[in-house]
Order: C-alpha cells, then structure tokens, then sequence
C-alpha cells in the first residue's frame, strides 16, 4: 500500500452538506464539528506517517491519514466503539463535515481500517522505537495553544494510576496459565511427543478449574510446588533453539526466575511470597502491566503522567504525556521531563505535588531554566531556622551557623549525609536559638547535627510561605480535576487491548480528544462573548 496525501474536499452539486435543510445546517454549523473541520483536520500532518507505507505509486493508495487520526479522535471525544465509529462515519452527517467527506458518494472506511493503522504504529514503534502518534498529539496540542492564545510559562504536573483490564490472577494460577500456554504451544506446533504423561492434563479444558478453583487453602502450598515443578519439566522440554522466540517460552522462563528459588542442593522450591518484586508479571496476557500500592489501594497496570500549560485566563492544555509500568516513581517522570528540555529553553515554572520533588531534581531543574515549585514536602519537617545555616558547595562542611560562629572542627558522614560540628562553649551556652539547632553539651564543648539537604529544605519552607509561592501553588489543584474527567467522559481504565506500547495508543487519542474538548469549549465561550457585546452594543 502506498502513500499519498489527502486533498481537501471539493465541493460539488451533489455535495451532502450543501443539499441539507438551513436548519440542519445551523446546527451543524454551532457543533463540534465545525471547530474539528476547521482547526483539527487541517493541522494534521499526513506526512509524519509516510513511513508507515510503501513509496511505489503503482499501488494501492493509503486511505487518508487525517481521515484516520481524526476519525480516531472523534471516537474517544463520543465515547464510541470502532464498529460505533463507522456506523456514525456513514450515517451521520457530523462526522463527514468534521472529516472533509461530505462530497463523497461512499466513505473511505472498512471494519478493518483503524486496526491496520494502530498495528502499523505498533510494528514501526517496535521497530524503530518512535511514536508517531505521540509527536502528532503534542503537534496538534501545539497548535490549539495557538489558537487559544495559550503562550505562557506555567505548567503543572501529575500522575494519574490506569488499570490493565486483565484479570486478577493469584501466584499458583499465574505459574499454571504460563506453563498451560507452553505445553498448548508445544500440542499447538504438532509436537505431541515431547509431551510426557505427567503434563497431558494441561490440554484438558477442564483442568485449570480443578487445580485453581477446587483447591482448599491447605492444599495451595503443595500444589504451588507441583505446578512450579511441572514448569520447569516443560521448560526443559524446550530446550531446543526452535522455541526462544515464542513469547509463551520467554514468559515461562520469567515465571520460573521471578516465583522460584533453587536451594543448595539444586531443587526448585516456591520463593517466600515476601521476595516477589512489584514488577513481577501479573498476567500472561498482559506481560507488562506491573503491581503497585499507593494510598492504601492496590493497582495492577499503568501510569500516566501529564504536563498542562495553564494560561492567565485560566484555559489549559495537556502538552505532554508519559505512559509507563506502574512502578515508574514521579520522581522518575520529573527528572526524565527536565532532562529532555533543552539548556536554553525559554524560563518556565512548573507545580507539582510533594512527590515529585527531590535534591536531585531541584539541581536539575536550575540547569535547565526552570523553577520546580511543589505544594507539599514529604518526608521530616525541617524547622525554618536550619535556613541560615552555610555549608560548603558540596555540603561536606558546615561554614557558619545563624549566629554567625565559626565550628571548631566539623565531622561528615557519608552514609547519612549529615555534619556534626563542634562550637566553643562560650559561644553555645548563652545563645538564644541553641534549642532550636538542638545543640548538645560535650564536656569542651557543643555539638551541632545538620546537612546541606535540611538548610535547602528549610529555605525552600521559607520560599513557599510568600504570598506569590502560594498563589502558584494553588494553580496546582485544578490539576487533580485531570484523572476524573479521564476516568468518567474518556473510560481510561478501560483500555481494550492488553501491553504497554498497545494501550499507549488508546491512551494518547484520548487525551488528544481531551485537548479538542479544551479548544472546543474556549471556542464556544469566545462565541457566546461576543454574542452577547453585539446585543449590548
């Protein structure tokens, strides 16, 4: 299939939307999809995905990209289905206005049309580790910015927990759906001789229920072990080259290496349930969702961040979005964020809550033009006073304290990052604020336990309590309203395909159908504005 781009519509005398009532007009004209044919579809770059296809004209042409992308985003923005979706591309007149089609006798869509592109997407991401789609969702962000005059330098950050639809499953049921999927292969591929009778039962369709459903709780621990066995029987079954690059050999090879342990003596034993890691596999149908407490709530999926550029009117955009395992820290998606703008970037300021801030991160964040500002601190309050405190550059030693002494001598401690340092009595035992730098009489004389880390954390205290730090602050709630909306109007949770780079897709056409909400609203608003300044002129 070769590329070639879409030219717009042409309008003709047989054009459907020419051919409708005024009325159906004028209220087509105040939806939706005037804003979309107007602003969205023409911004799409068609050839961004030009390597997606082949570059010998004498075949099929592609359907038309935008048509695709934008099709695909009206489907999340209408909460539809893809069978949904082409039922409203050629039924309703909406939808043809919206996607530049209304002078075409027949729709350019199939029932197989969207998923050919998302599997386009996904073999030229695991190919090349690119993602298009992620490049044309912030291109177009970029481009509604423009529209709502959206050009400022405040941005807000957070995290929202997305679940993998995939089901719960319990360590003996993982261990016995793993190894079940690799003898079905083994039978699958007609190789029925390597299948001993101790594993046949496998292929029965009734055995998962009559080893996972009736099992009592005394009788886990044992077939926990049985099965484990079991899977390392057929792990050595495929020992051959043949197998290594079927997905269902390399997961079996996980489960042995992430559920079991061999002791001294070469036996495979069940590993304590205490030394599985969060990042074990969950479910083999979903092999790169992972486990997470947070909150009191246990997730098994995904994470997604996003960073929204806040205007002084108050508008707002989703300009950049990160899709990750679930174990992925914010912290993480902070300094991954910093770390790809530019040394000269343009002065910006960015809120986050208490989680994304670090020593390490506020460093970075200077290097790269940008104040890090979070509303809340984790971890041990720091008394506002350790901000007078003067430590060396590399915060070893401590120069000075509030009271402008000088310490004798000054001790630091790798492990624990903290100095202790020594004053003269004389100087200590009269000072007003010797209980609030908690200074503890030796026999010559006191002693001082402080850090750089807790001097930087008590004048950034002292920085967050002005009245411009808390106005800023406060910008950082609306971003809350994020996740809800995701999880109510654009079903986040409830991604129809299993795996990182799949559900990533979804992920993005929703918080691109997300943004044209924004530019939707901001357009309607300015409507209704200036409606009303004409009946009162």
């Amino acid at each position: 299939m070769s590329f070639k781009t879409n030219e717009y519509q042409q309008i003709t005398l047989n054009d459907s939307f020419i051919n409708l009532s005024p009325r159906t007009q004028k209220i087509i004209m105040n939806s939706w999809c005037k804003d979309f044919a107007d602003i969205v579809f023409p911004a799409i770059n068609e050839e961004r995905f030009a390597v997606l296809y082949s570059n010998n004209n004498a075949s099929r042409p592609n359907t038309p990209i935008n048509f695709i992308i934008g099709s695909l985003m009206l489907k999340e923005n209408n909460g539809l289905t893809d069978d949904e979706l082409v039922e409203s591309i050629c039924c309703d007149v909406r939808y043809q206005y919206a996607l530049h089609t209304t002078h075409l006798a027949e729709q350019p869509v199939s029932d197989r049309t969207f998923s050919r592109f998302r599997e386009r997407l996904y073999n030229y991401e695991m190919e090349t580790g690119t993602n298009l789609l992620e490049e044309e969702m912030l291109h177009l962000a970029d481009i509604y910015a423009r529209y709502m005059n959206l050009h400022s330098n405040v941005k807000r950050m957070d995290s929202l927990m997305i679940a993998s639809r995939c089901k719960r499953m319990s360590r003996l049921e993982i261990i016995y759906q793993t190894t079940a999927n690799a003898v079905c292969l083994i039978h699958r591929l007609g190789h029925d001789e390597l299948i001993n009778f101790g594993l046949r039962h496998y292929l029965d369709a009734d055995d998962h229920n009559q080893m996972i459903y009736y099992c009592k709780t005394e009788d886990v621990s044992p077939r926990l072990e049985k099965v484990l066995r079991e899977a390392q029987a057929v792990k050595d079954l495929m020992s051959d080259e043949l197998w290594y690059s079927f997905s269902e050999h390399q997961l079996l090879l996980r489960v042995l290496r992430e559920q079991g342990t061999v002791d001294e003596e070469g036996n495979l034993h069940a590993c304590d349930k205490k030394e599985i890691r969060s990042s074990s596999l969950q479910n083999p149908s979903d092999p790169d969702a992972t486990y997470r407490s947070k909150a009191g709530k246990s997730h098994k999926g995904y994470i997604g961040n996003v960073v929204e550029t806040v205007g002084e009117a108050g508008d707002s955009l989703i300009t950049r979005v990160s899709f990750e395992e679930n174990i992925h820290s914010d912290s993480a998606f902070c300094k991954e964020y910093l770390e790809n703008r530019p040394d000269n970037a343009e002065p910006e300021i960015m809120i986050t809550d208490g989680a994304y801030g670090s020593q390490e991160n506020q460093r970075l964040a200077e290097r790269k033009n940008t104040e890090l500002i979070t509303t809340a601190l984790t971890g041990k309050p720091v008394d506002k006073f350790y901000a007078e405190f003067q430590f060396s550059e590399d915060g070893t030693k401590m120069l000075i304290c509030p009271m402008g002494y000088v310490p004798l001598k000054t001790t630091y401690y790798p492990k624990t990052g903290m100095c202790r340092a020594l004053f003269p009595k004389d100087c200590c035992e009269d000072c007003p604020h010797k209980n609030d730098c908690k200074s503890k009489p030796q026999k010559k004389n006191y002693a001082v336990h402080a850090s750089a880390s807790m001097v930087s954390r008590a004048r950034y205290s002292e920085k967050l309590s002005t009245a411009k730090y808390i106005e800023l602050t406060r910008l950082c709630n609306a971003i809350e309203g994020i996740p809800s909306v995701l999880r109510r109007k654009y079903h986040i949770d409830e991604i129809p395909v299993f795996g990182k780079l799949r559900s990533r897709q979804f992920i993005l056409f929703k918080i691109g159908a997300y943004n044209f909400g924004k530019l939707f609203r901001h357009n309607r608003r300015l409507r209704v504005e200036s409606a009303q300044n004409l009946v009162m002129a």
